[in-house]
């Protein structure tokens, strides 16, 4: 046991301290957003709307994370990182206070534009960040760390969240994410100021290349759309389908979404090192972690046991754990030899088309034909971005043969 500990430790060996201190923002950060995952529950129960009005909303909600992407991208090429990551989260603390006293269909569409223009302008800027603080050999695994801060967070959040809902309300969700962004902004400012920061990696490149002329990245982008679109139905109609159809809990549901951060933090940093390890591809290991994403959904139509939430969670989790490091590091990669703002907002854009698409489609597609439709439907369109996966490894084959 002692030594399976000491290996487990070992896979965090070699990483900056930069990197670290991003992590530790990270995980303040996303221990916050409690609010996201009881969104589409919030949005029927607390504000009485509709599937289809909580679809646009959260259509509205994908808007705001495309355009906060591209314009993130857009400062850090311009100011640099570390302005936009600070102006970000400090922001999107004060909104996120203040959308609770939203109750509007058109309000409320309004303000989670806003909010999310303002939160998705970090990632941009916070990937670049990371990229200039890791060593090329420890990208991969600082991504990783990053990913384990996320989910760490986010498997307290929703059993924090759930807490909270059952012996307050769901609008003390709002009050927490608001003050922990603000918190996360606090740290940043004390520790990763550019005078104190060590740039291990300088992140202007001469002559970059433009991404919209790299025909394989945009094939890349394509399959985590179609990525996106199916694994964020976890996050709009699942929640919804564990609760009308297998009659969970708010509280059962934040252990169960819980316990995907878990089964991340314990068992992600080992599985990404040994796969850096493998002759496996990035493609190729994105491809299976779709695939196992597809399988999440089929598993559901296959009994009305409740216990199968369980088995498409763990293929979920296993899926997201080997697909989204590994996307990461591809798009840093890729990045490396042109403007990496603009290449780290354009991936950072493929999941906010995603969340345009994806929440709206799957609660219209709930609305009119049922919860086993939509994972038949959602299972086929994963076959698309497997293709576009399989279409990428041929286009990257043939660079190497120039």
């Amino acid at each position: 046991m002692r030594k399976l500990f000491q290996n487990y430790i070992n896979t965090f060996k070699g990483l900056s301290k930069e990197v670290w201190w991003l992590a530790l923002i990270t995980f303040i950060n996303r221990a916050g957003t409690m609010v996201i995952p009881f969104l589409s529950l919030y949005l029927t129960q607390s504000l009485q709307f509709t599937f289809s009005n909580v679809g646009w909303i959260l259509s509205m909600y994908g808007v705001g994370s495309l355009v906060g992407s591209w314009l993130g991208g857009k400062l850090t090429d311009v100011i640099g990182s570390y302005k936009v990551m600070v102006g970000s989260l400090f922001t999107t603390g004060l909104l996120f206070i203040a959308l609770q006293y939203i109750t509007s269909f058109t309000g409320f569409c309004a303000g989670i534009f806003l909010v999310m223009l303002v939160a998705d302008a970090f990632r941009p800027a916070m990937f670049v960040a990371l990229s200039s603080y890791s060593k090329p050999e420890n990208k991969t695994r600082s991504v990783t760390l990053i990913r384990l801060a996320i989910n760490l967070g986010f498997s307290a959040g929703p059993v924090v969240g759930g807490l909270i809902i059952t012996t307050i309300s769901y609008t003390g969700l709002f009050w927490v994410d608001g003050i922990t962004c603000i918190l996360a902004t606090l740290v940043l400012m004390q520790v990763l100021h550019p005078k104190k920061a060590t740039v291990l990696e300088s992140v202007k490149v001469e002559n970059p290349v433009s991404a919209y002329s790299d025909t394989a990245f945009l094939v890349f982008l394509g399959a985590m759309v179609v990525f996106g679109i199916v694994f964020l139905q976890y996050f709009s109609t699942m929640p919804l389908y564990y609760k009308e159809v297998h009659a969970l809990s708010e509280f059962d549901i934040g252990l169960l979404m819980g316990m995907n951060g878990v089964l991340i933090f314990l068992v992600e940093m080992p599985l990404v090192k040994y796969l850096e390890n493998s002759r496996f591809t990035k493609t190729g290991i994105i491809l299976v972690g779709l695939a196992l994403t597809l399988l999440s959904f089929v598993v559901l139509n296959t009994t009305s046991w409740s216990g199968i939430l369980l088995v498409g969670m763990l293929l979920m989790t296993v899926g997201e754990m080997i697909a989204f490091p590994f996307s990461n590091a591809f798009a840093m990669e890729r990045a490396s030899k042109g403007k990496q703002g603009q290449y780290m907002a354009l991936y950072s854009i493929s999941f906010s088309v995603a969340h345009i698409f994806g929440h709206n489609s799957g609660m219209q597609l709930v609305a009119h034909v049922g919860y086993n439709t939509t994972w038949t439907i959602v299972s086929l369109f994963a076959l698309l971005g497997i293709a576009c996966l399989w279409l990428l490894q041929i286009i990257l084959k043939k660079e190497q043969q120039v």
